[in-house]
């Protein structure tokens, strides 16, 4: 068994819990940190540091033997607070930084998927970003019904990459994904498990109770089993790999152009966005 130094972890918090497998406890529970670099200690924002991380520690997850689950929760005011406006600014006028983190979105994407552990996710608060990629892709989705689900890409002036094109619409429907992603309406959790977005909706105090719950049924069953149905599931968002890979492309072609910088602009002005209408 190869260890995992999970000590490099800057702005994940990460514990060990659930049932013990040798005396070691197999569940990981991983907390995107508010206060951890880049963070703006109310929510977890996903800067150059935590960008990278969340991207990186699933190759992790499915190394360590000790592991059989993984949870992911955020924490202060909610899941996921987004991109840090820093690197948006970064990857807008900066061509390196664009490509690398790229291709970490890329991984964080492709890493979740082919993590043979399940994934167990809680959100609560407002669900965006690198976070909420994360968060829609874990095998166990789990809102509390006052969550915000937010993808705010064509608010911000580039394609809803990220995530979106290689799972919403299997979760969702191609009309609600399409409504949602286009408009950036806001979606609570309780909304967010009636259409399908997300497995389970919970009051919001049973939110880390039910998800641990779930977490350590999955640490207690066949470990082949559970594995295998993972990796076989998964194959439907496999062949949605090349609609996931030109929305990434047009996405991060979006950060090249003008838009974003207006974008940018309006969420540090707290204003609608004027893209070339008169008013």
């Amino acid at each position: 068994m190869t260890p995992v130094d999970y000590s490099r972890y800057q702005t994940l918090a990460i514990s060990r819990r659930g049932p013990p497998v040798d005396g070691v406890p197999s569940v990981l529970d991983i907390q995107m940190r508010a206060d951890g670099p880049g963070g703006n200690g109310k929510l977890p924002t996903a800067g150059h540091e935590g960008h990278w991380e969340l991207s990186e520690i699933w190759r992790d997850v499915g190394r360590d033997d000790s592991v059989r689950c993984a949870v992911l929760r955020g924490s202060g005011l909610g899941f996921s607070g987004g991109g840090d406006l820093a690197l948006v600014q970064d990857m807008a006028s900066d061509f390196e930084v664009r490509t690398r983190v790229w291709k970490e979105a890329r991984d964080l994407v492709y890493n979740v998927i082919n993590c043979d552990k399940p994934i167990v996710s809680a959100m609560h608060g407002p669900a965006v970003g690198a976070g909420l990629v994360a968060g829609l892709l874990a095998d166990i989705s789990i809102a509390a019904k006052s969550a915000k689900i937010v993808d705010g890409h064509t608010r911000l002036g580039v394609a809803a990459g990220d995530h979106a094109a290689i799972v919403w619409p299997l979760l969702c429907g191609l009309a609600k994904a399409k409504y949602y992603l286009l408009l950036c309406d806001p979606i609570s959790g309780e909304e967010a498990e009636r259409i399908g977005l997300v497995s389970l909706a919970v009051d919001d105090d049973a939110l880390l109770d039910k998800a641990y719950e779930v977490a350590d049924r999955l640490a207690s069953g066949s470990q082949t089993a559970i594995r295998w149905t993972k990796y076989s599931l998964n194959n439907w968002l496999r062949q949605a790999g090349p609609a996931f890979d030109t929305s990434l492309a047009l996405e991060f072609m979006g950060f090249g152009g003008p838009d974003v910088h207006e974008g940018v602009a309006s969420l540090r002005e707290r204003r609608v966005p004027r893209y070339g209408v008169d008013g």
